[in-house]
This record gives structure tokens, C-alpha cells and sequence, in this order.
């Protein structure tokens, strides 16, 4: 697959703002990177960047070791780049998946040229917005097949140059390979307007004292509802905030929602219980305005209504409300 022009995508991560700016490092400045590690053989981004565009977390696997990064040595002469990454597109049959993807390009003399540039001091008076991007995971490869990651310089912010970003968006990249890494959200989900996952907030808010322990008492107005219902992995249903893999849901029909706001009314006393649950129930305004509802299905079977204040009402549901929140 090609196209004549791919777009860059980046990813943009919160950072606070400070005054920065400075004047560039020249070659053989002390801030120099030293050169980067030649690496004989390129095969392709699912073995050398296995994880390329992953979000690493403290309990992701340990990641594949990789070359040194640095400055283009003189002796290495790159004929090509590579991206990997990765990105969210449909499903072949619905929904969204997240697949990672090898592209190449080999028009590359504005790139080189940019990414020798030296990187500026940061320091000085000029203020630096609060986004800080993020370049792809890039190798560039010489003719024999070696390749090495090379150095990005940076401007007076710590961000890539914008002569680099702008070089990586003028090559014709040329997709090699594209692989399936999981599924974000199913054909079933899309359809019923549900997230893929939820967590379940009756336990969390629970656990964590979070909710009060009358429930509201008087029946609430509601405008049309989008019931959602989730199914917990058992090894997961007692941890803090329990997540949910979608199973069923879409919009509630209206003789029933009556009866759930009903339910959802009462003023039961909680059950002393501590049972979690393996499905849960989250009640939606389909037009965004109201408060969210959630209810074990099983286990303890109490709910939670979150109100516009931002705090939550606790109370306790039964067979009755369960039986409402089936199927649609």
C-alpha cells in the first residue's frame, strides 16, 4: 500500500511549561552524542521494535534490547528509512484494531540532512508550549542491509527539531508490512455505542470509601439510557478497579428503563457483603447529560449513582433489577 504522503503521527504527552531557549550545540560540543551502534542485517520492525509505538507502563514485559542510538557516523552511508509504529484502524468485519506497521522510504537527503543538524541548548527566557512530541521509532539502512537508530536532534524546548518532523513528512513512505496486535473495541461493542472495557465502579468507590450509603430515595428523572453490561476475568475481580470486557448492550427500551429507574429509587439498606462481582451493569444518557449508573449483576448486587457534583450514592438492588438489565 502506498501513499504519497503519510502523515506523521505523533504521540502528545502533558508537560508543564517553562522558559527555554538557547543557541545550538555546534559539532564536537560536549552535549555531542557519540556515534550510534551499526547493527549487520536488518530483518523488520516485528523483530527489531517488536514494541515500537507501545505505551510502556511499569507492568509491561521487558522490552528487546535495542542498538545504541547516536550520531551518523561519516563511514555509514543510509540509503533508506524505516518506520515502525503503530495505529488504531477498522476491524475487517467492525469495530477498531490496533495493528503494528514497517514503512520505508528511500527519498531521503532532506531527512539526513535534518538529522544532522546539531541540537540547541535549552535555558534562556523563551517560553515553550506544553505538549512535547514524540518522533516514531526510526532506522535508517545502508546498502549492504546494516542499520542504526540515529540521534534526533533537539530545539531550545527538548522537542525534535521541526526540520526533522517536516523532513519525515516529505518522503513517499511505502507500507512493507502491517500486523494485528489486538483488538480495541469489537463489532458488537461499536454497535451497541459500548466501550470495549469499563471498569467497575460500585467496587472501587466501595473500596475505596468513595460513596455515601443512602440511596437517593426518590425516583430520578432520566432521559433515554444506553445500558452497557461487563464481564470480569476472574483473576482480575479483586483488584482495585476490577475491569470489564463488554458482553451485551444498547440502548434500554423505554418500558424498561421505568422500572430500572424505579429500582434504582429505592431505599434498601445496603447488604453487609463482600463478594465481588463477575458482570456489572453502567447505565448511559444517550444524549451525555445525567448522571452514570452502575450495578452488579451478581455478587453483592448494590449500585451506584454518580451525581452531578461529582460524588456517589450507594444503594442496593435485587433480582427485580437485574432481571430489567438483560439482553436488548
Amino acid at each position: 500500500m502506498r501513499s504519497s504522503r503519510m502523515a506523521l503521527a505523533v504521540a502528545l504527552l502533558g508537560m508543564a511549561m517553562g522558559g527555554c531557549g538557547g543557541t545550538e550545540i555546534g559539532p564536537g560540543g560536549a552535549d555531542e552524542p557519540a556515534p550510534a551502534q551499526i547493527v549487520d542485517g536488518w530483518t523488520s520492525c516485528a523483530k527489531e521494535a517488536p514494541r515500537a509505538g507501545e505505551m510502556i507502563t511499569e507492568t509491561s514485559p521487558p522490552a528487546v534490547k535495542e542498538p545504541t542510538i547516536g550520531r551518523i557516523d561519516p563511514a555509514f552511508t543510509p540509503v533508506a528509512a524505516v518506520i515502525c509504529g503503530r495505529e488504531i484502524r477498522p476491524g475487517p468485519n467492525g469495530g477498531q484494531e490496533q495493528i503494528a506497521t514497517e514503512r520505508r522510504a528511500e527519498q531521503i537527503a532532506p531527512l539526513l540532512t535534518a538529522l544532522r543538524l546539531p541540537s540547541e541548548q535549552t535555558g534562556g527566557e523563551v517560553a515553550c508550549t506544553l505538549d512535547m512530541v514524540i518522533p516514531p521509532w526510526l532506522a535508517l539502512l545502508d546498502e549492504r542491509g546494516r542499520w542504526l537508530r540515529p540521534h534526533i536532534p533537539t530545539d531550545s524546548c527538548g522537542k525534535p527539531r521541526g526540520e526533522v518532523m517536516d523532513a519525515l513528512a516529505e518522503p513517499t513512505w511505502t507500507t512493507v508490512d502491517t500486523r494485528t496486535i489486538r483488538q480495541i473495541e469489537s463489532a458488537e461493542a461499536e454497535a451497541a455505542g459500548c466501550a470495549q472495557q469499563w471498569k467497575d465502579l460500585v467496587w472501587a468507590d466501595i473500596r475505596n470509601g468513595d460513596a455515601g450509603s443512602a440511596g437517593p430515595g426518590t425516583r430520578p428523572a432520566a432521559g433515554p439510557l444506553r445500558l452497557c453490561v461487563y464481564q470480569v476475568p476472574a483473576s482480575l475481580q479483586d483488584g482495585e478497579k476490577p475491569p470489564g470486557d463488554f458482553v451485551y448492550g444498547g440502548p434500554l427500551p423505554a418500558e424498561r428503563q421505568a422500572g430500572v429507574l424505579r429500582a434504582l429509587s429505592n431505599r434498601r439498606a445496603v447488604a453487609d457483603c463482600a463478594t465481588p462481582a463477575t458482570r456489572f451493569a453502567v447505565l448511559r444518557p444517550l444524549d451525555g447529560r445525567g448522571p452514570d449508573r452502575h450495578v452488579e449483576l451478581d455478587g453483592c448486587r448494590r449500585f451506584l449513582v454518580a451525581s452531578a457534583t461529582g460524588g456517589a450514592q450507594l444503594g442496593q438492588g435485587d433480582d427485580a433489577l437485574v432481571a430489567l438489565l438483560g439482553p436488548v
